[in-house]
């Protein structure tokens, strides 16, 4: 694969998390979108396919773990999880 293929995946993969990052509220909205910009494209293949495994699951259980500080009991979103409560991010534009 071309450099010029590569990143026209990396924005077409984007484009559709961008999309399921979009929930019920606006916390959520704005700590996955952000998590997506900042940090998705240097995680290895294992915690990419892990954050989208996250967002298949119900708004409730990301309020759980994202918000509320519960932690899921799965290994893989754990650590998804855990990347997302600590990375600190640049100031909202």
């Amino acid at each position: 694969m071309t450099p010029v293929e590569h990143h026209a995946e990396a924005v077409a993969v984007s484009k559709r998390l961008r999309w399921r990052c979009r929930r019920g509220t606006k916390e959520l909205d704005l700590l996955l979108e952000r998590f997506l910009d900042d940090q998705f494209l240097h995680l290895d293949a294992q915690d990419q396919a892990a954050f989208e495994r996250l967002l298949g699951l119900e708004d409730h259980f990301l309020q759980d773990w994202l918000i509320a500080g519960q932690s899921p009991t799965d290994g893989e979103l754990h650590r998804v999880v855990e990347l997302i409560r600590t990375t600190e991010f640049p100031p909202a534009r």
